[in-house]
């Protein structure tokens, strides 16, 4: 029988952030692709915890995809508090988490191949207070094989009493980062 140890010593250095799917791109010699979508990428900068985060792919990719890159820039990278919303192993994650020190939240959900509809709720957040949610999302044809790089960025008002129904693409996810207004 074989025992999963991985992170049982603590955190681990994991580099998330590929905006660029199509490695041959890059190198030509190299077939490869990475199977997610640009909001799943995000998304990991929540859902995996390292305090060692770093942007990993080139400065160019991101230059391209400056308005999603945002989310990259304000991320934390440590926490208060975190939440696990939602989880079926291999299909989807969906968790939340409170900057170290801030009244700041940050949501992140990757799906499996099948994709994934979240239903959230946001009573985690503070009664009587006002937030403003920026949801980096795939867009309605993203996919992770056939169109990546499609992604929506919109702003909501909630409270702690909102919901918030929100799809994740096949190999997609989203990231929300919410501030108190």
């Amino acid at each position: 029988m074989r025992i999963n140890t991985r992170l049982i010593g603590g955190p681990m250095d994991y580099t998330p952030g590929i905006f660029e799917m199509d490695i041959q791109k890059i190198n030509p010699k190299n077939t490869s692709h990475v199977n997610s979508t640009l909001a799943n990428q995000l998304a990991l900068y929540v859902t995996m915890y390292s305090p060692l985060q770093m942007a990993a792919d080139l400065p160019e990719n991101y230059e391209r995809f400056i308005d999603a890159f945002q989310f990259i820039k304000d991320v934390a990278v440590d926490w208060d508090s975190s939440l696990y919303l939602e989880a079926e192993p291999g299909e989807y994650l969906t968790i939340a988490r409170k900057s170290k020190g801030k009244n700041e939240w940050f949501v992140g959900n990757v799906s499996g191949e099948k994709g994934h509809e979240s239903i959230l709720d946001f009573g985690f957040l503070t009664t009587g207070k006002k937030y403003e949610a920026t949801i980096y999302a795939d867009a309605p044809d993203a996919h992770y094989k056939t169109n990546p790089q499609a992604y929506v960025i919109k702003k909501l008002k909630i409270n702690n009493k909102s919901k918030l129904k929100q799809r994740s693409a096949p190999g997609g996810g989203f990231a929300i980062r919410i501030v108190e207004l």
